[in-house]
């Protein structure tokens, strides 16, 4: 017997009637299925009639898992990878035993599907030519700080996962960095049954949720018009507030405000000025 064949399989986002039929199949003909939650995928098989056994694969055992992934595979297993919604690997395990599949030169195929991140980009109506998804923001410090001004500063549309809890507090964040002004869609619960798909401008978003939510929760944030004329704007001002007196850290930080610049590339021009 050869070596088995590992398959990273989508899943629905919410609505059931996603499944595709090369899905059912393969999860029905695969040896083992590995996933980030054994009770939903216990649900997920139960809605197909499926029987096939089911192990854990979630971020606390991922690496040990994998390992027994590349084992079972190289036994002549095949594997079907899935996560609790979605595609695996994108914000959520899986990414290590496909990298360490790949190395041993095993055999990896994708059962494509449901994808929250291009579903939110979609229904935003947003440039995607270019795009960037952020996955969930750091949750507090200087890489909380820095990933903002990043973002604030990026021409290209940026995708965002939102926790229900901490909702209000990116929505306020996001508005501190890139301005009241700045057009995001905010998705909730896409494909299920209270779907709810709301456009508008970063101030009234903040506005309208200033607590927590219920659903899954998705934020598209529209691209900066020109990021190069966004820093032009603020290093202007910023010298400006530096001529009156103000310190070279706080005329930084209140041009970025105030244009959605990023404060750091603000700082940095400044400093240029000094030498």
């Amino acid at each position: 017997m050869g070596e088995g064949r590992l398959y990273v399989c989508a899943t629905p986002i919410g609505n059931l009637g996603d499944i595709t039929d090369r899905l059912r199949h393969v999860l029905s003909e695969v040896d083992l299925i590995y996933a980030e939650d054994t009770r939903r995928a216990a649900k997920l098989l139960s809605h197909l009639g499926i029987h096939t056994q089911v192990r854990s694969l979630f971020a606390g055992n991922e690496k040990e898992r994998s390992d027994e992934v590349i084992g079972k595979l190289i036994e002549g297993l095949d594997i079907a990878l899935i996560s609790d919604a979605g595609m695996p690997t994108i914000s959520d395990p899986g990414a290590w035993a496909v990298s360490l599949a790949h190395s041993r030169g095993l055999a990896v195929s994708v059962v494509p599907g449901p994808s929250s991140v291009i579903t939110a980009l979609a229904l935003s109506g947003f440039p995607a030519d270019r795009f960037v998804f952020e996955g969930f923001l750091p949750r507090k410090g200087q890489e909380r700080a820095r990933r903002l001004e990043r973002l604030a500063a990026d021409d290209r549309t940026t995708v965002i996962f939102a926790s229900p809890r901490r909702l209000a507090e990116d929505l306020a964040d996001l508005r501190r960095s890139v301005g009241d002004d700045r057009l995001v869609a905010v998705t909730r619960e896409m494909t299920k049954l209270y779907e709810e798909i709301w456009v508008g401008t970063i101030g009234e978003a903040a506005e309208l949720w200033p607590g927590e939510v219920k659903g899954e929760v998705t934020i598209v944030v529209a691209g900066a018009d020109d990021a190069s004329d966004h820093l032009d704007t603020a290093v202007a001002l910023a010298r400006g507030l530096v001529d009156a007196g103000e310190s070279l850290s706080g005329a930084a930080r209140t041009a970025a405000e105030e244009t959605g610049a990023s404060r750091r590339s603000v700082y940095q021009a400044l400093l240029a000025d000094q030498g």
